[in-house]
C-alpha cells in the first residue's frame, strides 16, 4: 500500500503557478511549509486595525525604514507569507531584486480576529525559526497586542520564542529597532 502525501511547492513552483493564471485575480494566497494557504476574509473591524497598524508607523518612522502592508515575504526555500505589516530595513534597491529576507525584517506583524490560533502556532513558529526577532499579532479576540521576542529551538526541535508579553489598548510599545520610537495602540485599537 503506497501513502498518499500532498505536493509541497517550492516559491518558485508557486511563482510559476501565478505567472500560469492559476490563481484568480483575487484569490487571497500565501505559501506557508509548501502548502498554498488560502488567506481569511477580512471584516470590518480587521480592516480597520490593519490600516491604522500600517498608517501609525509609517508616520513614526518616516525615512528611518521601509513600513510594507499585506506584501510578501520571503523566509524559506518553501515560505512566502505575506503579513499584514512588516517593518524592514531600507535596501538601496528598494526591495526590487527580491521581497524582504529574515536578514532584512525588523518586525513583522499579524492583525488576528479568525486567524488568531493560526497566527499563534503556524506563523509564529514560522517566524521563529527563520530567526525573525520580533514578532506581534494585534489579537481582536481579547483586544490586546501580544509582542514576541527571542526565537530559539526547543529541545523537541519546534520553534518558538522565548518572551511573551501582553500590551494593552490603554498603553504604548516601543517599536522595535527604534527604542526612542513607540506605538501609542489606543490610536491603533478600533473603539
Amino acid at each position: 500500500m503506497t501513502a498518499v502525501t500532498a505536493k509541497r511547492f517550492s516559491i518558485a513552483e508557486y511563482h510559476r503557478l501565478a505567472e500560469l493564471g492559476f490563481f484568480e485575480s483575487d484569490d487571497r494566497v500565501e505559501l506557508i511549509r509548501g502548502e498554498i494557504i488560502k488567506m481569511a476574509a477580512k471584516g470590518t473591524f480587521h480592516s480597520v486595525c490593519n490600516s491604522r497598524v500600517f498608517g501609525k508607523l509609517y508616520s513614526i518612522l518616516g525615512e528611518r525604514a521601509i513600513v510594507r502592508g499585506q506584501e510578501p515575504i520571503i523566509l524559506t526555500d518553501d515560505s512566502e507569507p505575506e503579513p499584514d505589516v512588516v517593518i524592514a530595513r531600507h535596501r538601496s534597491d528598494n526591495y526590487l531584486s527580491s521581497h524582504p529576507e529574515s536578514a532584512d525584517i525588523l518586525l513583522v506583524i499579524e492583525v488576528s480576529d479568525s486567524t488568531l490560533k493560526y497566527d499563534r502556532r503556524t506563523k509564529l513558529s514560522l517566524y521563529a525559526e527563520s530567526g525573525i526577532a520580533d514578532y506581534w499579532i494585534f489579537n481582536l479576540v481579547d483586544i490586546q497586542l501580544e509582542t514576541y521576542s527571542e526565537p530559539y529551538q526547543k529541545q523537541t526541535g519546534s520553534f518558538d520564542y522565548r518572551v511573551k508579553r501582553v500590551v494593552l489598548p490603554n498603553e504604548f510599545v516601543v517599536i522595535p529597532g527604534f527604542p526612542e520610537l513607540s506605538l501609542d495602540l489606543s490610536l491603533v485599537f478600533p473603539g
